[in-house]
Formats: structure tokens, sequence, C-alpha cells
């Protein structure tokens, strides 16, 4: 497939000489990876989402967590040694990263952010994350998270 968009997050993969399979569906407000998943023909678990966090300090953070798991915020404000963690507003996790929501890919941000991972997500053959924009994730494997980003593994997943 050669028809696919050219995002910030493209470009920082093919900097880093990163084997990649783009993967393109018909985005729907509020699908979430539920429709991502169903959409592609994959297991949801692997569809990796991409969220922008806070802390009670104002510090953003990004958090990788499987598409059919939610995050404890107490577990990850306890690893973090903060009070609270909480979601960022739409608005501030677009100046962040410089993504939509629903577009938001953990490559090609406009700034670094820390980045953790659920442990677990490494335990997958392939996933499935955001490229950068709605409608648009891209396949590959785990070990390039670690190639590419400065992740913290963590367990906060909820089931």
């Amino acid at each position: 497939m050669s028809d696919y968009p050219i995002t910030n997050g493209v470009r920082v993969l093919r900097a880093h000489k990163i084997a990649f399979r783009p993967c393109l569906y018909n985005y729907v407000e509020k699908g979430g990876t539920q429709l991502s998943a169903s959409e592609l023909g994959v297991d949801e678990h692997a569809v990796v989402k991409t969220l922008v966090m806070e802390t009670d300090q104002n510090q953003a953070l990004v958090i990788l967590m499987h598409g059919d798991c939610s995050v404890s915020t107490k577990n990850l404000a306890r690893h973090l040694g903060v009070k609270s963690v909480r979601p960022c507003e739409p608005a501030i996790a677009q100046k962040h990263t410089g993504y939509v929501v629903g577009g938001t890919g953990p490559f090609g941000m406009r700034k670094e952010l820390p980045v953790y991972v659920e442990r677990s997500i490494f335990d997958l053959p392939l996933l499935y994350i955001n490229g950068g924009k709605r409608g648009f994730l891209i396949e590959i494997e785990p070990a390039v998270l670690t190639r590419v980003l400065s992740i913290e593994p963590v367990d906060v997943a909820i089931r």
C-alpha cells in the first residue's frame, strides 16, 4: 500500500529505517479501538492506544495501553510518585503532541514527553498503533518502541 498519509510519525519511522505496514480504516468519532480492530480484522488487545495524561503538577506524559484495557491512574500516579494522574483535555493534548485526539501516535510528537508502556505490550508479536492521523494505524513489532522512543515499562492495566 503506497497511498497513506505522510505524517510526522511516518517521517520519524522512515528516518530510523523502521519497517512498518500502514493500515487505513474508516474513522468514526468515539469508535475507539473496538472499531479499528474490527475494521482491520485484528485482536483489540493488539491495538495500542496512545493516551496523553497529566499529573497533579500539570506535567504531561504519554501512556501506551492495550485497546481492550484501561489505565489505573491510581497505580500510574503511585509509580510516578505523584498525587494523581488524569487524562489531558483534548486541546491541551493536541498542544503537547501536535496531533488531533483520535489521531495521536507516539512517534513525531511536537514536544518530547515521557512515554510509559504497559509491559505486556512487549509480549505481542505485532501491534497496531496510531500513525498520526485519524483512521491510520501502523503495524509494527513491539521492539520498535524501544528503538525509537525513550520509554519506561509499567504495570497499570485494568482489564
